[in-house]
């Protein structure tokens, strides 16, 4: 059955997603600090004390009295009494009077009466009393309480991607767990006789599976947990079986390959024997990924990806991170973009919104986008050269050779430039 009657749009496309299936967060679960690195917040983390807590040194040397070191210089050194030592750690058990300086170590609590440090370097000790040769300053080389973080201050809001600079913050102000977004379950699956999984002997006319392993990857790039389930020949019956143990594991579904018009592409119509509403999207107006089908089966959609490892990946970014993304708690990607000169005469496929995969180098000072071939679109090379890609309307005729192009880029501006 040719369930390809009439292509969407890519625009299309999504809205007809979003009608069937409204991507949004799956949840929220309190985890330890531990475990939350490139999870999403779901709560404001507001700090309970000052941070620091405490008057603190930023240097070693020695808590004085600002106004005992006036007037202090190399030929005039202020002479004062050594009353104690200040250790990190450690509350101080001494107080600083006129005429006298505690040793202190940086980081330590300033002891009552001190106002300033004098830093190590500027002062000299001998015989239990110590020579200033540097005036201080009032809270001079003092950091104050709550100088860094104030008490009632946000430390970290709610949709943030926690990084190891979030996650510092927080343990700084004493927290050991966070509210995050649940991490949504994707089920990951290739198809195709021909498709063998890594690590098993490759028999002829066979190729290890690609799609799955680099789809998995991309899961995660999104905020997604990959559930990689295998390969499965192009047999209804046991496409079928897979499939419904996917969405019982998951909460949605990636699959690779069966979906175009030959006699062994039965996922569309498999598909469509799931439950309701079925199948959704059944062809895109794009190139690559024309065959591209969604369903959604109990309110949990299935992406059906080309079997060609340039288009699968491609269109995943293009339709399918989005909705990952979102059921993530996290915000949408922005692909980093810039403008570059076509090195050629570029043409799209007619009819059809064409994505051009484009390496970039440097020429006579100049951004040049150069095409990697996609009328190869199954090459494994076309994944590790490409820097991003440009954009063709389906009703441009084409992009001349020296006209200014934006790429999206896979990557940031200075890792892809080539010279």
């Amino acid at each position: 059955m040719n369930m390809f009657r009439r292509l969407l749009t890519l625009e299309e496309a999504k809205l007809v997603i979003q009608k069937h299936f409204e991507a949004k967060p799956l949840g929220v679960e309190e985890i330890p600090l531990l475990e939350a690195f490139n999870r999403v917040l779901a709560e404001d983390v507001v700090a309970e004390i000052d941070i620091p807590p405490f008057n603190r040194s930023t240097v070693d040397g020695y808590a004085v009295k600002a106004e005992d070191t006036f007037g202090a210089d190399e030929n005039k050194p202020v002479k004062l009494k050594l009353c104690g030592m200040v250790c990190v750690g450690e509350k101080p058990k001494i107080r600083v009077e006129h005429g006298t300086a505690a040793e202190i170590m940086t980081g330590a609590p300033i002891p009552e009466g001190a106002d300033a440090v004098v830093m190590l370097e500027d002062a000299e000790r001998k015989n239990g009393e110590v020579y200033v040769y540097v005036a201080a300053a009032r809270d001079g080389n003092i950091m104050k309480a709550g100088a860094d973080i104030k008490k009632g201050e946000v430390v970290a809001r709610k949709g943030q991607l926690l990084t190891a600079r979030e996650i510092g913050a927080i343990a700084a102000v004493g927290r050991a767990k966070v509210k995050v977004y649940k991490v949504p379950k994707v089920a990951v699956l290739s198809t195709g006789a021909e498709v063998t999984e890594p690590g098993k002997p490759l028999a002829p006319a066979k190729i290890y599976d690609i799609n799955a392993y680099s789809l998995s990857a991309a899961v995660q790039e999104s905020g997604g947990k990959p559930v990689y389930l295998g390969v499965f020949p192009d047999e209804a019956a046991e496409l079928e079986k897979a499939l419904k143990t996917a969405l019982a594991s998951a909460d949605m579904v990636v699959t690779s390959g069966g979906v175009s018009v030959g006699p062994k592409d039965v996922m569309p119509t498999t598909l469509s024997q799931l439950g309701k509403p079925g199948v959704v999207v059944c062809g895109i107006a794009i190139k690559p990924g024309k065959p591209t089908t969604v369903a959604v089966v109990d309110g949990k959609p299935i992406f059906a990806l080309p079997g060609h490892p340039t288009s699968a990946l491609l269109i995943f970014h293009l339709l399918v991170r989005p909705v990952i993304e979102c059921m993530a708690g996290r915000m949408p990607t922005k692909y980093a973009t810039v403008k570059a000169l076509a090195s050629t005469r570029m043409f799209p496929a007619r009819g059809r919104k064409t994505f051009v995969t484009v390496k970039l180098k440097e020429e006579s000072g100049k951004l040049v986008a150069e095409p990697v071939p996609m009328g190869l679109s199954g090459a494994i090379t076309t994944l590790l050269r490409a820097d991003g890609f440009i954009e063709i309307p389906e009703n441009q005729q084409f992009v001349d050779e020296g006209e200014e192009v934006m790429v999206h880029l896979f990557k940031s501006e200075k890792a892809c430039i080539k010279s």
